[in-house]
This record gives C-alpha cells, sequence and structure tokens, in this order.
C-alpha cells in the first residue's frame, strides 16, 4: 500500500513494489515524484523526517531536516517587531524569499541513506519513475495551479522559476503540460553520482556559486558537510496502544504525545466526536502542547529539551490539572511558527512488514522561490523557520537544524501494527494527528472516515473550527470562553494505512489535496500446479 499526494506518486511508489522493492523503495519513489509533479510542496533541496518501522519490528527515525549555514548568526535578519505574529517577518522578506533564505538541506541525502540502508533496489531503479515523468511532462491538477497563482509574483521575479511555471511570462494552469527537461537531467545525475552530486559535487557546487553571487548564505562547505542522523524515536502509551513518533528537532513526536497523555484521562467515546464537551477537553490539550513546544523543543544539539518530562504521565497529569471542564483555561498567546503547510506526506507499507511515514517539505510554496538556471531544482526557504529574534529555543545559529512539526506516526498494539499515518500542515500538524488517533481509537472511526473528519485546532487562545462539525459547536465552545472561528481546511491531506489481523492493509487520503491510496493484493502463480498441458500430449485442432 502507497499514499502520497499525486496518483503519479502513489503509482511510482507501487511501481517499486511490484519491481521487488520494499515499502522504503516506495516512498522514496513516490518522494521523488513529488518533486516533479508537485513542486510546490517539496524538492530535493529541501527538508524533512522519517520513521520507519522495519520488518524485523526496529523502527528509527531518519532526521533529514535543513540546518542553518555556518555563515548565519542570530542577527542575520531584521525582524518587524518584537512579538509574533510580526517577529516573525523581516525587512525586505530576506528570510522567505531569495538567497538568504536557503538553509543546508538534507532530503536528497536522507532519501538515499535511506534506500541505501533499508531498501531492496538502487537508486537509479528508485528514481526511473521521476525522471521519465519529468522528461515527458505531466498535466497540470487545479491544485497546483493554484498555487502558481498564489505565488505568481515571486515566480515570474526568478529567471530560472519562471522559465519554469511561467514560460513566456504566462503562468501555467489547469490542464496544461509541465515538462521539465533541467530536472530531469539533474535528477540523471543524482542516479549515477547519490547524494554527493549535491554534497561536494558539481550540482551543489552551482548551488553555492550562485548563492554567494546573489547575497546568500549558503555555501560548498555547508553542503558537503552534512549528514543525516538516525534518532530514537518519541514513544507513548494510549489507551493500551503504544504511539511511536519522530523525536526533535521534530516537535510532532512530543507534542502528539503530550495531548494523548493529557487526554487519556477523560472518557472522550462517551462524550462523542464532535460533542461540545469533547471539543474543549481536546483543545484545552492542544494548548497545553503547543505552548509547552514553543517553550522547549529545538534542536537538542543546541538546546536540552525535556523530552522525557513533557511525554511523562506524571507531567500529563500536573498539566491535567490546570483544565477546567467547563472554561477556557487563559493561556498566553503562543509564538507561532513560519512553517507552511505546503508540505507533502507519503506512507507506504509492504507484505513483509517494512512501513514507512516520511513528511518532506521546502517550506513555503516553492519555497525561497529560486531555481539555479540549468538544474530545474527548486530551493528550500527552511531560513524562515527559525525564529529571527534572539535567545529562543528556534532562533538561528550556525548549524543548528530548524524546529519542525513534523507529525509521522506509527502505532501499535500487542507490537503489532495498526496505524501508520501522517500529513503536511505545519504547525498543526500534530494537532491533527492527536485528533485522528482519538478518532480511530476512542471513536471507533475507520481509516478512511478519520481521514476526512472535520477538525479542530487552537493556538494560545484562538481556536479554529473546520466547516462539518454540528452548527452548534461553534456557539456552544464561545460559550465556554474559546474565540472559535470556522475555517474551510484545517492542515494539509492525511496519508493513512491500517492494518487487519489478517494482514490486510488499507489506505485512505482525504480531499484537502491531490491525495491518492494505492495497494496490491494477490501475488504469483501457486507453484506445484500444471498450468499448461504436456505439449507432447496436446491433441491437434480438428
Amino acid at each position: 500500500m502507497v499514499v502520497a499526494n499525486h496518483p503519479l506518486a502513489s503509482a511510482a511508489g507501487m511501481e517499486m513494489l511490484a519491481a521487488g522493492g520494499n515499502a522504503v523503495d516506495a516512498a522514496v519513489a513516490a518522494l521523488f515524484m513529488v518533486t516533479v509533479v508537485e513542486p510546490a510542496m517539496v524538492g530535493i533541496v529541501g527538508g524533512g523526517a522519517a520513521l520507519i518501522r522495519t520488518a524485523e519490528g526496529e523502527e528509527v527515525v531518519i532526521d533529514g531536516m535543513c540546518a542553518a549555514p555556518m555563515a548565519a548568526r542570530e542577527d542575520s535578519f531584521t525582524p518587524l517587531g518584537q512579538s509574533w505574529p510580526a517577529s516573525a517577518e523581516t525587512v525586505g522578506r530576506k528570510n522567505r524569499i531569495g538567497a538568504q533564505a536557503v538553509a543546508v538541506p538534507g532530503n536528497l541525502a536522507a532519501w538515499v541513506h535511506a534506500v541505501e540502508r533499508y531498501g531492496r533496489l538502487s537508486l537509479a531503479d528508485v528514481l526511473e519513475p521521476a525522471i521519465s515523468r519529468a522528461r515527458r511532462g505531466f498535466v497540470i491538477s487545479p491544485y497546483l495551479a493554484f498555487d502558481i497563482d498564489q505565488k505568481l509574483p515571486d515566480v515570474l521575479n526568478d529567471p530560472g522559476l519562471r522559465e519554469i511555471l511561467a514560460p513566456g511570462g504566462e503562468a501555467l494552469g489547469v490542464g496544461d503540460r509541465l515538462v521539465q527537461a533541467d530536472y530531469a537531467a539533474t535528477l540523471e545525475v543524482v542516479a549515477r553520482e547519490g547524494a554527493g552530486y549535491l554534497h561536494g559535487g558539481a550540482f551543489g557546487q552551482a548551488i553555492a556559486d550562485h548563492m554567494v553571487a546573489a547575497g546568500g548564505f549558503l555555501t560548498l562547505e555547508d553542503l558537503t558537510a552534512y549528514e543525516v542522523i538516525e534518532r530514537a524515536p518519541v514513544r507513548t502509551s494510549y489507551r493500551g496502544h503504544e504511539v511511536i513518533g519522530v523525536a526533535p528537532p521534530c516537535s510532532g513526536g512530543v507534542s502528539v504525545a503530550e495531548i494523548l497523555n493529557i487526554l487519556q484521562g477523560y472518557d472522550l467515546a462517551a462524550l462523542g466526536y464532535g460533542s461540545p464537551e469533547a471539543s474543549h477537553l481536546i483543545v484545552e490539550a492542544m494548548k497545553i502542547a503547543t505552548a509547552d513546544r514553543d517553550a522547549h523543543v529545538g534542536d537538542p544539539a543546541f538546546h536540552e529539551v525535556p523530552v522525557a518530562r513533557l511525554i511523562s504521565k506524571a507531567y500529563a497529569a500536573e498539566r491535567r490539572a490546570g483544565i477546567d471542564p467547563a472554561r477556557a483555561t487563559p493561556l498566553a498567546a503562543a509564538h507561532g511558527s513560519t512553517e507552511s503547510k505546503n508540505t507533502t506526506h507519503v506512507t507506504a507499507a509492504d507484505g513483509d512488514g517494512t512501513i514507512i511515514t516520511t513528511t518532506q517539505t521546502i517550506n513555503s510554496t516553492f519555497g525561497a522561490c529560486v531555481v539555479v538556471p540549468g538544474t530545474g531544482a527548486m530551493l528550500n526557504n527552511y531560513m524562515y523557520i527559525f525564529n529571527p529574534l534572539p535567545g529562543l529555543a528556534t532562533s538561528i545559529a550556525p548549524g543548528k537544524r530548524v524546529t519542525g512539526n513534523i507529525g509521522a506516526t506509527i502505532v501499535t498494539k500487542e507490537d503489532r501494527p495498526i496505524y501508520a499515518l501522517g500529513l503536511p500542515g505545519s504547525y498543526k500538524i500534530p494537532s491533527v494527528v492527536a485528533q485522528t488517533l482519538v478518532n480511530l481509537i476512542d471513536h471507533g472511526m475507520d481509516v478512511q472516515e478519520a481521514a476526512e473528519a472535520p477538525r479542530l485546532f487552537a493556538k494560545g487562545p484562538v481556536v479554529e473550527v473546520e466547516r462539518g462539525f454540528d452548527a452548534a459547536l461553534i456557539p456552544a465552545l464561545r460559550q465556554m470562553g474559546h474565540p472559535a472561528e470556522p475555517m474551510d481546511s484545517i492542515a494539509g491531506c492525511m496519508g493513512a494505512i491500517s492494518f487487519g489481523q489478517d494482514g490486510a492493509m488499507t489506505g485512505a487520503s482525504c480531499w484537502r489535496a491531490d491525495g491518492v491510496p494505492m495497494g496490491s493484493g494477490g501475488g504469483p502463480a501457486r507453484t506445484g500446479v500444471t498450468f499448461w498441458p504436456d505439449p507432447d500430449k496436446r491433441t491437434k485442432p480438428a
């Protein structure tokens, strides 16, 4: 089973499984394809993380998060204000658009590492579908056309990006065919040379030269020094299930664990899905977890992250004691995050037991809106995630990895996989993952219902309520003291797989992006069976 945010990406993953690969090969093939067909969301010059469960039942986090270049400093950008949200923006948008917004990428190195260490196929095999589609092109969906239109001024401002998405100065639209010959050529060399083509090779040199000429921080030395890190996952229990998530610098594993630990003290099933009482408790748990995320979670190489305390049952009991079951609890406004919801997610599993759930991005739509001419590769703007104010866990420091909200999660029961899931959505990811698990475990939804279900999100005092809940919910939350507001959508497209006791898998996606689950069943012909008569015993036709 492969669930990706574009049908061509899911198909690329299925091709790897049919060719003898495993779930890791499938997921990485899907990710390379997404860089072609969903280029606004992810690229090889981006960052992300993956949670892998091997066929032997071991879990590991692959950290490919972007890092600040060594030339970057706490005061590299001038914020427009000293408090959120003005503090996130800087003079000239330099932390968001252009060369200074580009951080040291980790995606390509992490994907190659995953294939080489945990896959079965060669890198060339895994790249083949993406190379073919980049060269031959594909039809633009309304989702991608919307992204191009939204960023058109920045697209037109960069010659390399304009050549790809707005040839002749006119944006490509729904039904147009997007061909990326330069990017196909770049991927062909990656297939031969591996991650070294970017991290120290000619591709990296071209990017570094472009950055220096444009006043950016990224150098070839930064690219050469980058290392993929394998980390132990974050674990908690929830109503007899083990919930396994990604570790810092990603905040998702910690935040999901904290939310669930707090909610474990309530009978949510009895309160009912979408009830004001249950929604209030979920919102309060979210507010606590996001506040703790802002205060404590960062790159553990630069900042002590109290993971054990934040995910402990005792700490959850302390925090739960401060919740009024009938009224909103005042909390200071959260710092917020400039991480973009424009991300992608892939979940894949094979019949031998390998599972991968992985979230990847170039951060904002089309990243820094920079393409080095002749490469076709879109560069990240991960410097935008760092807080430009000094003295915080998420402030800029040379070599520090960004703090992303990736919530890739695997759930087991009695050491048997039950669910694997994740989604794009920036700051909202952990809250949505926790809600989805509540829907599955407490409310007994199937995996498709849980992926589709309306969502809540709380950041500080503000509560967002996705349209689709009972109309009485927003007034009820307001009566409890929550400034609740309706939203068309919250976070991105869930990619989930559930596992039955008989080994069957069910994949689920939702309406919030171009997500498509694809699966295969059956298998090779049964051995020991005569399918064709002995040629010597065939009778001639009359």
